[in-house]
């Protein structure tokens, strides 16, 4: 069996901030369909370790591992194949995996480092059960060091590949950094390690990496312009011939409304007893009465994901009969102008600030159509749990959200194929056009009720995606 060892800052079911964790705790069970044994290092942040059990297994050991010694963990979670690097020195604190209440470590880049570090040389060397991994995934910024330090260290036919999950975050250091994070100063230049003069781990792995990976095919050529780019895309292109979009998947199993425990059952072919799930939501709410559609936004509130365009379309869209949900956090600004409109309009508008997994599944449900206006979305997943559920996308047309939904075209709507309504360019403007459509859309019941049914239908499992991620294995095997 042909072996990668993935290596990420966060994985489910063990640690969670953000859809990353989705993916890497997908991945090992999709790809072990497809012939593959993956494993997954991570940090064995405060906890973590005592829930390996009795399975735990001392796989590795690294004496001095940047500031302290360390020791790698392996055995089973819930059915994951995980390595846990237990190095007190960087990983025993208070706080989330990048920051505490004060704000992010200030010894990041040596944190991560040093995940990279035991990554690389567990790839080359292989770990204390003979299990030695033929290609090594890293996931983001945190793990893009662990492409370098193959490439640099001592020669070995482990391949690398580099996901990005999204470009934003890229692990910016300074330049007088390179020796303590044990670099070879010769590759601080403009065509190596540099980044406008300081020091990238997320470029350092698309500089050394033997492919890289976006988690969506329009994300893919996205990145390759500047107003995407974020000052990568230079680099990006002049690698044009790795780079290759896959669409993320989502779990089908957690995400199943005929058999969610969060919310009343149902399916495509009994799409009537979603209404109950409308009803339970609004009096949830408490929500007055109105006659158009019940739109839901699960997101951060940042202008990212465009919720400074909201505000100044909801007058016109709940003065045509609509409704709107919010479960979020993030900009203290635009939550205060969430909650605003809630207080102008408690009839029609309602926001929760912070986050509940469950209230989240019963938005899905109960929605009739989730808003996803995002400036930039590398793949997204809150528009296929959208899908999934018969609550219809309402997205900007970038990203992922551009090749997982369908837009509701005269042409899409003729051949019985829309899933959802996508607007462009992403301003007030395209949004509050788009919620005209979404309207005008769900007057109309019977193409309504289609476009559920095809989002409920479309393929949004792992099934596609990790086949495409078996096959560029392959092709990196010596």
């Amino acid at each position: 069996m042909h072996r990668v060892l993935s290596v990420a800052s966060e994985c489910v079911p063990l640690l969670k901030t953000g859809g990353l964790a989705d993916v890497v705790g997908a991945l090992p069970k999709a790809l072990a369909d497809h012939g593959w044994d993956m494993r997954v290092l991570l940090p064995a942040y405060p906890g973590l370790a005592t829930r390996l059990g009795k399975t735990a297994k001392a796989l590795w050991t690294g004496k001095e591992l940047f500031g302290g010694p360390a020791k790698v963990l392996g055995g089973t979670i819930e059915g994951l194949d995980v390595l846990l690097l237990d190095a007190p020195h960087l990983y025993d604190r208070p706080g989330g995996p990048y920051g505490d209440a004060t704000g992010d470590h200030a010894d990041n880049d040596i944190r991560f480092a040093a995940l990279s570090w035991a990554a690389a040389d567990m790839a080359r060397m292989g770990l204390g059960d003979g299990w030695k991994p033929h290609v090594l995934h890293a996931h983001d910024w945190q793990a893009g060091f662990a492409p370098a330090y193959l490439r640099y260290g001592p020669e070995t036919d482990v391949k690398s590949l580099i996901t990005i999950h999204n470009i934003a975050f890229q692990g910016n250091t300074g330049a007088e950094r390179m020796k303590a994070l044990r670099l070879p100063a010769e590759q601080f230049t403009p065509d190596g390690l540099e980044y406008y003069g300081h020091l990238s781990s997320l470029k350092a792995a698309l500089v050394t990496a033997d492919a890289i990976t976006t988690v969506s095919p329009t994300y893919a050529r996205e990145l390759m312009r500047e107003d995407f780019g974020m000052g990568m895309q230079g680099v990006l292109a002049q690698r044009a011939g790795t780079v290759h979009g896959i669409l993320n998947g989502i779990d089908t199993d957690l995400w199943s409304p005929e058999a969610d425990p969060a919310i009343h059952a149902y399916s495509a072919r009994k799409l009537g007893d979603k209404k109950k799930n409308r009803a339970a939501l609004i009096d949830e709410f408490g929500l007055g009465y109105f006659e158009g559609p019940l739109a839901v936004l699960i997101s951060r509130l940042t202008t990212q994901k465009g919720i400074d365009l909201i505000p100044e379309t909801l007058s016109e869209f709940t003065w045509r009969g609509g409704a709107l949900l919010v479960l979020g956090s993030g900009d203290p600004a635009l939550e205060r102008a969430m909650l605003r409109e809630a207080d102008l309009n408690p009839s029609r508008i309602a926001v929760r600030i912070g986050y509940d997994e469950a209230l989240s599944h019963r938005m899905f449900a109960g929605g009739d159509a989730v808003l996803v206006p995002s400036r930039f979305e590398p793949c997204g997943l809150t528009q296929m749990y959208g899908l999934r559920y018969g609550t219809v996308p309402v997205v900007a047309a970038t990203g992922g959200l551009n090749d997982t939904v369908i837009d509701a075209t005269p042409a899409a709507l003729a051949a019985g194929a829309a899933t959802g309504i996508a607007f462009h360019p992403t301003d007030g403007l395209g949004l509050a056009q788009a919620l005209r459509r979404l309207v005008d859309l769900y007057a109309d019941k019977k193409i309504w009720t289609r476009m559920q049914r095809n989002g409920m239908k479309a393929p949004l499992d792992w099934a596609q995606s990790s086949g495409k991620y078996a096959a560029l294995y392959e092709t990196l095997m010596p």
